[in-house]
């Protein structure tokens, strides 16, 4: 449930609601916003409690969360939530690139691709360290040298870094060198993967499962946002449908939905839901113009010779062409890029 506190509520009641709340063994959550304090109540069938809180002084009302998914909801936080990664914000009226290839597989190739990348207007660079692949015998990535070179590029050019972590174990080594975490569709529901990202102190990526619902993606945040963590941005990578001219299928439904139903920031990730370079650029406009605060994109210097995903893959050329396509976009827009 969450308490409402009155337009003039002091500090003291705030306090004194906070301490009844963890005296019945609930957990709260505090949302200050301009005009009013909301103190989220977590932990079992809390409304239930309703009458306990009946002699505090200082509330204005008391109001049930219908949703399974709590701090995720908009009922929790009426307000958009911006991810704020070293000054890059995610989450507000600016739209933030992302881009860079699949696989980290050298750093000169790395860093020709983030020179090019932050040279047409994106922010972060993406790249993966670790490469969970359907086949064993993919490859896997090159592990702390790849995030070492990711730390390299971002020395020199600026751009700020996500790149994936794939097992618990490994969140305080992949957290040392990035500025994102990002959690992969074959993990969002990994959850002691989710809980100790949001154990991690930074800012965290979570892609949709192909084949989850909505609602378990939110929950799948409720999660992280659990262990503390605010910096949420979820991202759309495409469900797998019947369809099979297209690698997954990209729900655009999804992206005003989850804007609808929760405050966090999202993002499209248009190289995975498609699997065709030639439908990135489509498809990224297509997401911003649905509402997307972000697109993460796959772009390498020579997309047919990518150890992974070369055929989804931007070369130089296209990654100009969408960009140019997404400035004049949201200028139409009345928005721009971060």
């Amino acid at each position: 449930m969450i308490i409402v506190m009155s337009h003039g509520a002091t500090k003291g009641e705030v306090d004194a609601v906070v301490d009844r709340v963890h005296e019945i063994g609930l957990k709260t959550e505090l949302s200050k916003g301009e005009e009013r304090t909301l103190i989220g109540v977590i932990g079992g069938n809390a409304y239930a409690y309703k009458e306990a809180f009946s002699h505090l002084g200082g509330i204005h009302e008391i109001i049930p969360i219908t949703k399974p998914f709590k701090l995720a909801s908009r009922e929790f936080r009426p307000a958009n939530t911006v991810v704020d990664v070293g000054g890059v914000k995610i989450g507000g009226d600016e739209v933030v690139m992302m881009a860079g290839p699949c696989s980290v597989e050298g750093e000169e190739m790395l860093l020709e691709t983030a020179r090019h990348v932050a040279k047409q207007g994106a922010r972060i660079l993406r790249g993966g360290a670790f490469k969970p692949r359907t086949s064993p015998y993919s490859f896997q990535g090159l592990g702390e040298a790849a995030l070492k070179m990711m730390a390299t590029a971002r020395d020199e050019t600026g751009l700020k870094v996500v790149t994936e972590v794939v097992a618990p174990a490994d969140v305080e080594l992949v957290a040392r060198y990035a500025d994102i975490l990002q959690l992969g569709t074959r993990n969002m529901q990994n959850y002691a993967l989710l809980q100790e990202a949001g154990r991690s102190g930074k800012p965290v990526l979570l892609k949709r499962g192909m084949s989850s619902t909505i609602e378990e993606w939110l929950l799948a945040a409720e999660y992280i946002l659990s262990q503390g963590n605010r910096d949420v941005i979820l991202c759309e990578r495409g469900i797998r449908t019947f369809e099979t001219a297209t690698r997954f299928t990209l729900d655009l439904n999804a992206i005003p939905l989850a804007r609808e139903l929760s405050h966090l920031p999202i993002v499209v990730d248009p190289s995975q839901a498609t699997g065709r370079w030639s439908l990135v650029r489509p498809m990224s406009l297509a997401a911003v113009a649905a509402g997307a605060h972000g697109l993460i994109v796959e772009v390498h210097p020579t997309p047919n010779q990518a150890l992974s995903d070369g055929a989804q893959s931007l070369d130089f050329d296209a990654f100009d062409l969408l960009m140019s396509d997404l400035r004049r976009m949201l200028g139409a827009m009345a928005k721009q890029l971060a």
